[in-house]
């Protein structure tokens, strides 16, 4: 197996705190820098898997670091300079403890939802008569919250996120307009690619100067569902599965398992085998998403090589 990177403790010149999510580590340094290190560690259902994928942390720190540049002159972003495959390093800011979820199609946990018989999603109805992977009349905003116990991900209406007071109603109304325009400009960038982009979640931030800007990660397979176009109506016409570029063919595995990430529950074994096949498949995500070949970066010794990097751009 090739090397992964599955958790850091790094000590970079002017260090003051480390936070530790699901999948990035986020170092913060003087003078307001935030340093955000993409691991290879693997997420689903709010559980992170006993083992790492080659060349993931690269891959997602990679597709942010261009849609961001691709969205910068529609929403301000975080994002500084990228010294090393796996590290992003920008402006530390306050994070808004909303997740903006938008969904272009009723697929994923709407569909689950709908199925269930609800026809309402974080106070936004959804209309009758849908079918799996249908599309809404319009796109729809469907935010999500920390739950306060626990790392799970909870639905939450704009009215309840105004009503806790967990951001302010000018706040969110930015949230809201900066969310619809970079869904706008993500599906435009997908089509280019021959590709449909379903749903996504956007992360903002607060800089210490007040500004509301674009953070973590941005149009990822982590973070977005894709379709392919071609085909797309035939396939729904048909009532067959949609072919998608997303994390979702690990949650199909783990489904298929027994593992859904409920309490009692055992993460399934990952072969050597299945965990190259993952890396292959998000290295496929990466050149359909970005239109690009991907450049493996050197796994020999990853920490060095991110401890080398970035020592030689903040020394510059």
């Amino acid at each position: 197996m090739k090397g992964t990177l599955m958790s850091t403790d790094f000590n970079f010149p002017g260090q003051k705190s480390v936070y530790r999510g699901k999948v990035r580590e986020v170092y913060t340094l003087d003078n307001d820098i935030l340093l955000m290190v993409a691991t290879d560690r693997l997420s689903a259902f709010d559980v992170v898997m006993p083992r790492g994928i080659p060349y993931k942390g690269q891959i997602l720190n990679q597709i942010a670091t261009q849609m961001m540049r691709d969205t910068e002159d529609l929403v301000p972003n975080w994002l500084v300079a990228t010294p090393d495959p796996n590290v992003a390093i920008g402006k530390a800011c306050d994070p808004f403890k909303v997740e903006m979820v938008i969904r272009g199609y009723m697929s994923g946990h709407a569909a689950r939802e709908y199925k269930a018989g609800k026809r309402m999603l974080c106070g936004v109805p959804m209309p009758e008569g849908m079918k799996e992977n249908d599309p809404f009349p319009e796109s729809i905003i469907t935010p999500a919250t920390k739950a306060e116990k626990g790392d799970h991900d909870e639905d939450i209406s704009r009215e309840d996120i105004l009503k806790r007071g967990i951001v302010s109603e000018a706040d969110y109304t930015v949230l809201e307009d900066y969310t619809r325009k970079l869904f706008q400009r993500g599906t435009e960038l997908a089509a280019k690619r021959g590709l449909i982009l379903v749903d996504t979640k956007y992360e903002f931030g607060k800089t210490k100067d007040g500004e509301i800007v674009l953070i973590d990660e941005i149009h990822t397979p982590d973070s977005s569902r894709y379709f392919y176009a071609e085909g797309y109506q035939e396939r729904q016409d048909r009532g067959e599965k949609q072919k998608q570029l997303s994390k979702e063919f690990v949650r199909q595995w783990l489904i298929a398992k027994g593992f859904q990430g409920l309490e009692g529950q055992t993460v399934p074994e990952m072969s050597d085998e299945y965990i190259d096949s993952v890396s292959e498949r998000y290295i496929e995500l990466f050149e359909h998403i970005t239109g690009t070949e991907f450049q493996r970066a050197d796994l020999s010794n990853i920490t060095e090589r991110i401890t080398s990097n970035v020592n030689n751009y903040l020394n510059a």
